[in-house]
């Protein structure tokens, strides 16, 4: 019996090994003891290769940050909900891969080293900003969604965005760049994401005005 062909992987192309040598190294000395040299020969490139791929290290840096940010898989944009459960299963769905794949040691990584480096390398806290910006409109487009199809209040969109956002990681972000927590695991998604959704169509349901029932709760405080 013929076995089936195996289909090899083509190999790694140069690029694509500098980066993971760059991000290896960056991890293991930190980017100020990262040298040109280092990242080259665990790359097997020559330093000439290396810079015709990069100016310099901290543009390996930017494209580290850049490289791990496009590994997110947020939505491409959807046709508005059907229905208020079509909207909770959306925002729930989007809610999970952002705290799965933004919680990534991987990533958080990632985030340590550009705010070590924001100071010196402004175009690297520039890049990592960009990446939160594709997150932030993923949230923002679907609020909007909701609010086309009845489902939420009318208000700011990126407002409304921001308040999910805030409500789905708490403290969350800081525990895990500061390594006091491990990235949430299945469970604690489900926890996390079905208490931000609860409290947000608490605070944004089309069924009241938005932030009615928090005010209410300030008066009667």
């Amino acid at each position: 019996m013929k076995t089936p062909t195996e289909v090899v992987p083509d190999p790694p192309s140069a690029r694509e090994r500098v980066l993971r040598a760059a991000m290896e190294t960056f991890m293991e000395l930190g980017y100020a003891e990262a040298s040109t040299l280092k990242i080259a020969t665990r790359a097997r490139v020559s330093k000439r290769e290396l810079y015709a791929l990069f100016d310099n290290k901290q543009a390996m840096l930017a494209a580290c940050i850049a490289d791990r940010a496009g590994r997110v898989p947020l939505p491409a944009r959807l046709p508005p909900p059907g229905s208020r459960e079509e909207f909770v299963a959306m925002l729930s769905t989007l809610g999970a891969t952002i705290l799965r794949e933004v919680g990534d040691p991987g990533v958080m990584a990632v985030f340590r080293l550009a705010i070590t480096e924001s100071q010196r390398a402004p175009e690297v806290a520039s890049t990592l900003e960009t990446a939160r910006q594709l997150v932030r409109k993923a949230v923002r487009d679907l609020v909007a969604q909701g609010q086309a199809a009845g489902v939420l209040a009318a208000g700011d969109a990126s407002e409304m965005a921001a308040c999910y956002l805030a409500l789905l990681w708490g403290d969350l972000m800081v525990s895990l760049l500061l390594r006091t927590r491990e990235a949430p695991r299945a469970k604690e998604i489900d926890r996390r994401v079905g208490s931000a959704v609860r409290d947000f169509l608490r605070l944004h349901s089309a069924a009241e005005k938005p932030g009615a029932r928090l005010r209410a709760a300030v008066a009667a405080s």
